[in-house]
């Protein structure tokens, strides 16, 4: 039976601003070492630093870190993410069935805990679409209400880009609800009384 494993693990946070980035990356650490699972060994942070191409900031810290058990170990990884792991002692880890069963059901667990995470924010992002269609369909049906407009003035009115616009446009035609005539579009005779 292992008594002890010590490893190295980097974690890292990307965001914004900065101070946030930096002050998260300090309270994943104070949380981990609040957990009596762990003990933190040494500890060497690099400053937030701006991605390129983007608002983004990205720091981390790497760790050396003291557990008892090979669950303690595979636990942190589920609960801290790092985005590396290296075991530094012992040299070898002998592993029952038992605990590559329960390794494994852990594992399912959490990979059907993510998948199902996916598949809630699948659906709400496609409501979330179809709810703004809809919005924004009404919002170029009152506009026209108005009298005839152009894309461009749709598009400076709605604060969408003329060319997504016009993808709204073409489904209102499809619709027969609006008409597009020498660059004007207009509400059909049924959507204007």
């Amino acid at each position: 039976m292992v008594k002890k494993i010590v490893f190295r693990a980097l974690i890292e946070v990307l965001g914004k601003p900065k101070e946030h980035v930096e002050h998260s990356l300090q309270g994943y650490i104070k949380k981990l070492k609040q957990d009596e699972k762990y003990t933190v060994i040494d500890e060497d942070y690099v400053d937030a630093e701006k991605k390129e191409e983007s608002e983004l900031w990205a720091t981390f810290t790497e760790l050396e870190v003291k557990t008892e058990t090979v669950e303690d170990l595979i636990t942190f990884c589920f609960e801290y993410m790092p985005s590396s792991i290296e075991i530094l002692e012992p040299s070898e880890i002998v592993l029952s069935d038992q605990d590559i069963s329960h390794f494994l059901s852990n594992l399912q667990g959490r990979l059907h805990q993510v998948d199902m995470i996916a598949k809630q924010m699948k659906l709400e992002n496609d409501a979330l679409r179809a709810n703004a269609s809809k919005l924004v369909k009404n919002n170029l049906l009152i506009l026209l209400a108005k009298g005839p407009m152009t894309a461009e003035q749709l598009s400076k009115y709605t604060g969408v880009t003329q060319e997504k616009l016009e993808d709204f446009l073409d489904k209102l035609i499809d619709e027969k609800r609006i008409n597009l005539k020498e660059g004007l579009y207009t509400l059909t005779f049924a959507d204007g009384n």
